[in-house]
């Protein structure tokens, strides 16, 4: 019974309704994407293609849709201080985003790990922080990575991360190596956001620190561009060793000890955005799926009329409607709760939103055929991203571990 009325106060007054402003943002980006993202795909996908997915130069094409969605007004909507909107309103828009998920958020300046590491400069950034890297972040003139994992250590706990921060004096010592650093390899990436331990005797979440160390830093080495299922990405997912790397005490997020909380602060929000966009990724694959259906002919009949890919046209709507009733529910929570009271939700939508698109984006692959693993499509692609979700943010196993102790919790007090 205790756990039912917890769940119905959980529940009181909840409205997933668009405010005004949002309303007016959606009407507008989805003209943009229309009249401006989705034709730029090509162009986009022909320069890498002719450069080689090796080269992580940005194609020029984003830059024109940066000045373009600037233009409108479709600039930093992430963030609720430049924005004006909630957490709520901007999970419609992240979604929307995610059907052109290499172009679209970049296009806005909402692109991943920037967004994340553009918050934690905002909600614990000394003012002279800002300055220096919020202000060309929130313009849009250079990246950034956050680099956490490790490959020596399971970094989904993140008590287990071994990079050392020692002070030296006005200046700290970064020592350690870290992968899968996503944005790392763009060359506009200037800045990283380093998660290390400060003072190892110290109780297991007050270890940790962020600090803040330029790319071309002296003893910042970036050994590879690690690839995801064999694509390598625009701004890549890169191995970095950091050997005795001085930054001034400056450079300190916030206070030694609060690398755990900062990183919990950052990660509520930035995951609502990760699965809105899954979804936006499993809503194309849905309609790509729908219109392949319709065309294909096979014994006798199109593809939409036999019963097997109705089903999974059915089974695939379905499921994208429940992913998307969750994470808005968690992005409400986080309006009205707060992130962390909001865990287990979040947690929730951790698993269920890429588990998802990855079903959806599978069921796509096979009603295309052949086409849907080559890059005729861009399903492969989707696929290799949504999988890769599973993972990165905390994998799935750590996030049912979270939503399992929360229902366990009346039962073992």
């Amino acid at each position: 019974m205790g756990r039912r009325n917890r769940a119905g106060v959980r529940l009181a007054g909840m409205d997933f309704a668009l405010s005004p402003k949002a309303e007016k943002y959606l009407a507008d980006l989805t003209d943009f994407m229309v009249s401006h993202v989705y034709p730029a795909e090509p162009v986009y996908h022909a320069w890498r293609l002719a450069r080689g997915h090796d080269d992580h130069t940005l194609p020029p094409v984003v830059e024109e849709l940066k000045a373009e969605a600037r233009s409108r007004g479709l600039w930093n909507l992430f963030l609720p201080a430049e924005s004006g909107m909630s957490v709520l309103d901007y999970a419609t828009l992240a979604e929307v985003t995610g059907r052109s998920v290499d172009l679209a958020p970049e296009a806005l300046n909402c692109a991943a790990p920037d967004t994340g590491n553009m918050e934690v400069l905002h909600m614990f950034g000394s003012p002279e922080q800002r300055a220096r890297w919020l202000r060309p972040l929130l313009d849009g003139e250079i990246r950034s990575a956050f680099a956490m994992t490790e490959p020596a250590v399971a970094s989904s706990d993140a008590t287990n991360i071994a990079t050392s921060i020692t002070r030296d004096g006005a200046e700290y010592v970064v020592n350690g190596r870290k992968w899968f650093i996503t944005g790392a390899a763009d060359p506009r990436c200037e800045i990283m956001i380093v998660m290390g331990k400060t003072d190892p005797a110290a109780p297991a979440y007050r270890q940790q620190s962020m600090v803040l160390v330029p790319m071309d830093a002296p003893g910042v080495e970036v050994v590879r561009h690690l690839p995801l299922f064999g694509y390598q990405e625009q701004h890549g997912h890169s191995e970095i060793v950091l050997t005795d790397v001085r930054v001034p005490t400056e450079n300190l997020i916030g206070e030694e000890g609060d690398g755990f909380r900062i990183a919990q602060a950052r990660l509520g929000p930035g995951r609502i955005h990760h699965c809105m966009r899954a979804i936006g990724m499993a809503e194309r694959a849905l309609e790509l799926m729908c219109a392949r259906a319709a065309s294909r002919v096979a014994f006798g009949r199109t593809l939409a009329q036999q019963g097997v890919v109705q089903q999974q046209i059915a089974e695939s709507r379905l499921a994208i409607e429940q992913a998307r009733l969750l994470t808005l529910k968690a992005a409400w929570l986080i309006d009205t709760v707060g992130a962390k009271a909001a865990a287990s939700e979040v947690s929730a939508i951790k698993v269920v939103a890429p588990r998802m698109a990855c079903e959806v984006i599978d069921r796509a692959i096979q009603v295309h055929g052949g086409m849907g693993v080559s890059d005729d499509v861009p399903l492969a692609m989707m696929y290799a991203q949504a999988r890769a979700m599973r993972i990165f943010d905390g994998p799935d196993e750590v996030h049912l571990r979270t939503v399992a102790r929360r229902e366990l919790k009346p039962y073992l007090t």
